[in-house]
C-alpha cells in the first residue's frame, strides 16, 4: 500500500473518529462506559467475522495471538479511561486533550520502528502540546485544581491510546490490518462480558441495547470503521505520518460538540484548539 493510499485512509479514520466520539459520548451518558465498550466490540466483531474468518489461519501462529491478546487488553483498559473521560467532560475539550496520544505514539515509533522527525516537525508536535494545555485549562487563577472536568482521565486514557496505536500498527504490520482489528476486538469484547457477568447486569445491557439501538449501532459502526481506516493507513506507512494526520479528528468533534451539545468553551481554549488542530494539519501536509 502507497503513502497515496494510506493517507485516504488516515482521513477515513480522522471522519469516523470525530463522528464515532461524538456518538460515543451520548451512548455513555445513556448507558455507562462498560455497556457501550461492550456494544463496540460485539458490533465490531460480528460486524467484521466474515471478512475475519478467511485469515483465521494466522491465528494458528503463538506469537501473533500473543501480540493480538496484548493489544486487546491494552485497548480494554484504554477504552474504559476513554469512554469514561467522554462521559464527564466536554467533547470540545476532552478530544484535543486526547491528542496527547500523538506525541506517545510518535515516541514508540521511533524508539521501536527507527522512524525519525525534522526539526520542523518536532516543533509542530510541540505547538499540538501548547495547543492541548490552553485548551484543558479552566482557570489560570487556579491551574492545578480548575482543569476542565474529565481531563485527568483523558490524560490517562491519551497515554493508553498511544500504546494501543504502536500496537495496532505492530499487529497490522505482522500480523494483517484486519486481524489486529478484529482479534483485538474479539478479546476485549470478552473481557467486557466477563465484568458484565460478575456484576450480574446482563437484563439492564439488553434493555439498553433495545431502547438505543439506533445510537449504539451507529457508534459501534463508525468507532470500528476508525479503527479499520487507521490498520490499513499504518500497515505499509510510518506511524508517526499516519497518527499525525488522523489528529485532525477533533476538528469533527469540535463542530458536533458545540452545535449540537452547546458546548461553551474560553476564548484561549478556541485558541489552543486552533493551535493545536492548525498545527496537526500542517504537519500531515508537510510529511
Amino acid at each position: 500500500m502507497n503513502l497515496e493510499s494510506g493517507i485516504f485512509f488516515a482521513f477515513g479514520a480522522m471522519l469516523c473518529w470525530g463522528i464515532g466520539d461524538f456518538l460515543i459520548q451520548r451512548s455513555t451518558r445513556k448507558v455507562g462506559d462498560l455497556h457501550a465498550l461492550t456494544f463496540i466490540g460485539l458490533i465490531g466483531t460480528l460486524g467484521l467475522l466474515p471478512f475475519a474468518i478467511k485469515e483465521f489461519p494466522l491465528l494458528w501462529n503463538t506469537s501473533n495471538i500473543l501480540l493480538l491478546l496484548a493489544l486487546g487488553i491494552v485497548t480494554f483498559i484504554s477504552a474504559i479511561f476513554n469512554l469514561e473521560a467522554l462521559k464527564q467532560g466536554k467533547l470540545s475539550i476532552i478530544d484535543v486533550v486526547f491528542e496527547i496520544e500523538l506525541p506517545i505514539t510518535i515516541a514508540l515509533s521511533l524508539m521501536f520502528f527507527r522512524e525519525s522527525l525534522t526539526s520542523t516537525e518536532w516543533l509542530l508536535v510541540s505547538l499540538i502540546l501548547i495547543g492541548i494545555i490552553l485548551i484543558a485549562t479552566k482557570s489560570f487563577s487556579h491551574w492545578k485544581t480548575r482543569l476542565e472536568r474529565g481531563v485527568v482521565v483523558a490524560f490517562i486514557a491519551a497515554i493508553f491510546m498511544g500504546l494501543v496505536n504502536f500496537l495496532t500498527a505492530s499487529s497490522a504490520k505482522t500480523v494483517s490490518p484486519l486481524m489486529a482489528i478484529w482479534g483485538s476486538w474479539v478479546i476485549f469484547t470478552i473481557f467486557c462480558l466477563i465484568v458484565i457477568a460478575y456484576r450480574k447486569d446482563f437484563r439492564v445491557f439488553f434493555r439498553n441495547g433495545i431502547e438505543y439501538k439506533w445510537l449504539l449501532l451507529g457508534m459501534g459502526i463508525f468507532d470500528t470503521l476508525a479503527w479499520i481506516c487507521y490498520s490499513f493507513a499504518v500497515f505499509r506507512n510510518e506511524i508517526a505520518i499516519i497518527t499525525a494526520i488522523t489528529e485532525a479528528y477533533p476538528a469533527i468533534a469540535l463542530f458536533l460538540g458545540v452545535w449540537f451539545n452547546k458546548e461553551k468553551i474560553r476564548w484561549y481554549q478556541y485558541l489552543g484548539a486552533v493551535l493545536a488542530l492548525g498545527a496537526s494539519f500542517i504537519l500531515a501536509l508537510t510529511l
